[in-house]
């Protein structure tokens, strides 16, 4: 049976697709933009955006009761691999070992022209 999980403390969804699902002992989020939940504003440069984006995501984490040390698969999404060294660095600095498994890929936009997009899978 699925849950969905949701959280004010994150952006709303801004289209038919949920904040993250709950299925037995494993959580499926969304990918998160940086949009500060808060203000709607979206922060300048890739550092500040994988920091609000992965900010998103923990947020999701805690309303479904874990944390960024259950991720077991993340996914990052940039508009431009240019910018893989300066969001690697901020990543490094949220997830430790054992690291999750990541797929990293550019793609030719992202919604809101933001530069990155990150979603998890985590364990509960």
């Amino acid at each position: 049976m699925k849950e969905v999980i949701s959280t004010t403390a994150a952006p709303a969804a801004i289209g038919p697709y949920s904040q993250a699902i709950k299925c037995g002992n494993m959580l499926f989020c969304s990918g998160q933009i940086p949009v500060n939940p808060a203000t709607g504003e979206i922060p300048e440069g890739i550092k500040a955006q994988t920091a609000q984006s992965l900010a998103n995501v923990k947020a999701l984490l805690a309303a479904a009761g874990t944390s960024i040390d259950n991720v077991v698969k993340t996914t990052v999404f940039l508009a431009d691999m240019s910018l893989f060294g300066e969001m690697n660095a901020v990543y490094a600095e949220t997830f430790s070992e054992p690291f999750p498994a990541r797929s990293a890929v550019a793609v030719r936009e992202l919604p809101k022209q933001v530069l990155v997009e990150i979603e998890v899978i985590a364990a509960l």
